[in-house]
């Protein structure tokens, strides 16, 4: 098919539904999956969070495919890997002509509205209704809520991004989070910089969560809540080393709670993996409608309904470096990841990782760690990347020890890459080719 007969495939409605699920997503910003409590995190009081966790399913295995805002925005609208629709850099935009959430949506009946932070484009792809630019915020949420009492007999489409707890870490109370008392995970360097931040850091989760609350009481309040597929997504991992701009668990993997009153069971877990791809077309089976084929996202329905356990065998991840602050000529990175194990291809290993982290001034961390040897030896590995790697997650979840070249997984590692390889080909993944037109892709303005 060609790509604009791809991107246009109708939808084909099924049998008339007595009433269309109303669908509100919530997408954090910047947050790392292991710091909420509902995914295993302890130091951050998150009880909105834990309640909604409480009312519907916790998805223990979500995936974004890049760890950076525009390029996973886009591929949770389109259904489309970033290579594929065009947004793979930071700071882009879809391919003219690739067909986005609100057009399929407006197609089946429902408006669809945008509040917060924005992140994609053009608008012809997502001409969502811009109901307020500022982020949700507890007291303030009187256009959300003409949005919702409007037309109560057209079901409804309400994406709410949140700008926490992006850096530059401003907001909330970090007082509540004293350096002496936080633990420093796995994957970084103990340090007084690595604390305070982690301080200020956490602070501004505790803001999401209320930002959370206080959209779930205003559903109830307007009599929403029974009728609405409410989804909570983590985003990826926060701005510190090893996670965000990265292809580690640490930047790809995501929290990812629904609630679906009647429909899906209280109080649920599921491991089953999924993609960020995937929401797209079991949003549109839920609202009635069957997903086109050309999308690369495949419905999960049957997992959120509690019919089915497993989803898809292997997840991928895309990460392009070329475009983003402090990225230099770029650093192309892939990886593909089954139940157990993790393989990463760094595709310019001859090349120094860069980013913002990286820049003295931006985040005093990375420069923290070079005081002591252990530190060094991280930054060395941060900076600087082996063509492969090989992570056993179920005995190293940090991700600290990399297996690659080991004999006795050799089979393994072949397979993943094989796996790797035939994803490439099937998006028209070029590499380093790919990443040298990074720039094209990308926005002009403020976007």
């Amino acid at each position: 098919m060609r790509r604009r007969d791809l991107l246009f495939a109708p939808l084909l409605p099924l049998a008339a539904q007595p009433r269309k699920p109303n669908i509100v997503l919530f997408l954090a910003d910047d947050l790392s999956y292991r710091d909420m409590q509902p995914f295993g995190g302890r130091q951050v009081p998150t009880p909105h969070l834990s309640a909604l966790a409480k009312q519907g399913i916790c998805f223990d295995a979500m995936f974004t495919a890049t760890a950076m805002c525009a390029p996973l925005r886009q591929q949770l609208l389109t259904g489309l890997f970033p290579v594929r629709n065009g947004a793979y850099p930071n700071h882009s935009r879809v391919y003219d002509g690739v067909k986005g959430l609100p057009i399929y949506f407006r197609d089946l009946g429902y408006r669809t509205g945008r509040i917060g932070k924005k992140h994609f484009g053009p608008d012809e792809s997502f001409p969502f209704e811009v109901i307020d630019n500022e982020e949700p915020r507890p007291g303030q949420l009187a256009p959300m809520e003409a949005f919702l009492r409007r037309d109560p007999k057209q079901p409804f489409f309400l994406w709410i991004a949140s700008h926490q707890p992006h850096a530059p870490f401003n907001q909330g109370d970090p007082s509540a989070f004293p350096p002496e008392k936080i633990e420093v995970p796995a994957h970084l360097v103990d340090t007084p910089a690595t604390r305070a931040i982690l301080g200020k850091y956490y602070a501004e989760v505790v803001v999401l969560d209320n930002q959370v609350g206080a959209v779930t009481d205003l559903l109830d309040r307007t009599g929403h809540r029974d009728n609405t597929i409410f989804i909570f997504l983590s985003e990826h991992g926060s701005q510190m080393p090893f996670s965000k701009w990265t292809c580690y668990e640490n930047g790809l993997r995501a929290g990812c709670i629904i609630r679906w009153p009647g429909r899906v069971k209280p109080g649920a877990r599921t491991a089953a993996m999924t993609q960020y791809v995937d929401m797209l077309p079991t949003l549109l089976e839920a609202a009635g409608a069957t997903p086109p084929s050309a999308l690369d996202g495949k419905s999960f329905l049957p997992v959120l309904l509690g019919k089915k356990s497993n989803h898809a065998e292997y997840v991928f991840g895309v990460q392009t470096t070329k475009g983003i602050i402090n990225g230099g000529e770029g650093y192309p990175v892939r990886s593909v990841r089954d139940r157990r194990y993790k393989y990463i291809r760094n595709l310019t290993p001859d090349r120094d990782f860069s980013c913002i982290l990286m820049r003295k001034g931006d985040n005093p961390v990375l420069f923290s760690w070079e005081e002591t040897q252990a530190g060094k030896a991280r930054v060395a590995q941060f900076r600087r990347r082996p063509a492969e790697e090989l992570y056993d997650l179920n005995t190293d979840p940090f991700e600290l020890h990399n297996l690659a070249g080991n004999p006795s997984l050799a089979a393994i590692q072949s397979r993943l890459s094989q796996q790797l390889d035939a994803f490439m080909r099937q998006q028209g993944d070029e590499g380093p080719a790919t990443e040298a037109r990074a720039r094209e892709r990308q926005m002009q303005g403020p976007e």
